[in-house]
């Protein structure tokens, strides 16, 4: 008796290391493949992928990379070790024909895990350069998928393709209706949809509660602030608060005209999918490794987008850049009219196909 092809997504620590694999779980589904999934024990791709029905979440120890010295970080090579030795065995288990990873830390076991077993795996990279999981990953890698072709430049020789970026195509099928009612709003004056990434972002969340007064005379404001973020005593008319939103973001992007949001690339890529004229505030040097900044250069040099540094949000920045994004917003949307995707998702899927064991 045949069984059904298996796949292992792995992936975690932010929603963007996830998205793509939410794009890329009911594809495979659709075509027959049973799914697992490795993730941290708590970590944000547990809340995103635990709800998807047939899919098989397994959690395992993982370590972290922090930018300062704490005694942690002499803690993380045993994690890392004891998820190598968890991920050993959910492999021996479900014996995958392959595997498909997003990066972030608690990927790394796992993709060591498959060059052990001998079980291919193709990484997706999706920012301009790669991080430092998907660094370590790479020499355990079948294929690397790089979503900027400036990316190709950093990925080891042979190994190395680009792709372009994968956007979830549910994000078409938003209601803009719905997405107005959802916040209580009218039609009459524009949106827009403000996101400091999964986690939040304090500087984005403080500019747009501090210029609420001058920002509801013109616009309406849909705030996706992060988990915990969200404050209570605020209520005013045009302005809706959200902490996180999954199944129903399609209907808030359709109800938006322009987003305010961090650079991460998975996020901007589907903004311009959805033809959003942006205004992009990377995370700084000083609290990442400045693959935000240049994904942001990268956007406002093809017209998709204005860029605001972090250093340099103030209130009076803040209101300017975003002044200047509506008088922009004709000729950023369109330079977003040359951009066509190139079906990334199915180039993806075969690719995937072309590594699996026979």
């Amino acid at each position: 008796m045949n069984r059904n092809k298996r796949i292992l997504f792995t992936g975690g620590g932010t929603a963007g290391h996830v998205i793509v694999n939410l794009a890329l779980i009911p594809e495979f589904q659709k075509q027959g493949y049973d799914v697992d999934y490795i993730g941290s024990y708590e970590g944000i791709e547990r809340q995103l992928i635990e709800p998807l029905e047939g899919v098989t979440y397994h959690g395992i120890s993982t370590g972290k990379l922090r930018r300062y010295m704490s005694k942690e970080n002499f803690k993380d090579p045993f994690k890392v070790l004891k998820g190598l030795m968890q991920s050993l065995r959910i492999l021996s288990k479900r014996k995958p024909d392959v595997i498909f990873s997003k990066g972030g830390f608690v990927s790394v076991p796992v993709v060591m895990a498959g060059k052990i077993k001998n079980v291919p795996t193709v990484i997706h990279e999706s920012d301009y350069t790669p991080g430092l999981a998907n660094k370590l990953s790479f020499p355990f890698a079948k294929k690397i998928l790089a979503t900027f072709p400036e990316t190709m430049q950093h990925l080891p020789e042979g190994k190395g393709e680009f792709i372009g970026a994968v956007v979830r195509e549910e994000l078409f099928t938003g209601d803009r209706l719905k997405g107005l009612s959802m916040c209580g709003f009218h039609k009459q004056k524009p949106v827009v949809m403000v996101m400091g990434g999964s986690m939040g972002s304090k500087r984005i969340n403080d500019a747009i509660r501090e210029n609420l007064d001058d920002l509801l005379k013109d616009v309406q404001i849909i705030h996706i602030c992060g988990k915990g973020n969200e404050d209570s005593t605020i209520h005013r008319q045009g302005y809706a608060q959200f902490e996180y939103v999954q199944d129903e973001l399609k209907h808030l992007f359709a109800a938006s005209d322009y987003v305010v949001s961090r650079a991460g690339s998975n996020a901007i890529f589907e903004f311009l999918a959805l033809k959003k004229p942006m205004l992009l505030i990377p995370l700084s040097r000083a609290a990442s490794r400045g693959d935000q900044i240049l994904n942001a250069d990268s956007f406002v040099k093809q017209g998709y987008a204005l860029k605001l540094e972090e250093e340099e949000l103030t209130s009076e920045r803040f209101l300017a850049e975003l002044q200047k994004l509506m008088k922009e917003e004709r000729a950023i949307r369109s330079a977003m009219e040359s951009y066509q995707s190139e079906e990334a998702k199915e180039k993806v899927m075969t690719r995937i196909k072309e590594q699996q064991r026979r």
